[in-house]
């Protein structure tokens, strides 16, 4: 299976989650279907059919973050010695060539991935167009209202 990668910070977020699954949400189905199953008549009972669910869900979720966890390819951007090129786990300063508008974004994992707190996934179109360039390039990226041009300012490894 292929290498998922994930900075430090993205990883210990993925082993919180599962284990906050574990401890907390797996007992807490099996409470609740326990209960569900006193109440009597299984093939008419609404709680135990959505106790089953939702433990489905959980255990689901469980496999996916165990898989990746035991896939991924921690990566810890201070550590990096990248000449100053965009690369995974970098944060990057850019303006907008058209609107002259200034951001910040950091290059995360998928699953990492929030635009609101800074974060775009690597394979995002932005991260993809950035990927390899260095402070003063231009990068040209397809966006849903045409290509905008973007202009790396400086690059970051935190």
């Amino acid at each position: 299976m292929n290498k998922i990668p994930l900075t430090v910070t993205g990883a210990e977020m993925l082993r919180a989650e599962l284990h906050h699954l574990k401890t907390v949400e797996r007992p807490n189905v099996i409470a609740a279907i326990a209960e569900a199953r006193s109440h009597g008549d299984l093939s008419e009972n609404a709680e135990y059919d959505a106790a089953k669910d939702r433990q489905s869900f959980i255990e689901g979720r469980i496999a996916e973050l165990e898989a990746k966890l035991s896939n991924a390819q921690i990566i810890n951007p201070a550590l990096l010695d990248a000449d100053g090129r965009c690369v995974f786990g970098a944060t990057v300063e850019l303006e907008d060539l058209d609107s002259g508008e200034i951001v910040t974004y950091q290059i995360v994992g998928d699953d990492e991935a929030d635009i609101k707190m800074g974060k775009i996934s690597v394979s995002s179109p932005i991260a993809r167009a950035l990927i390899g360039k260095s402070e003063g390039d231009v990068a040209e990226v397809m966006a849903p209202g045409g290509v905008r041009e973007l202009e790396i300012l400086d690059v970051k490894y935190l």
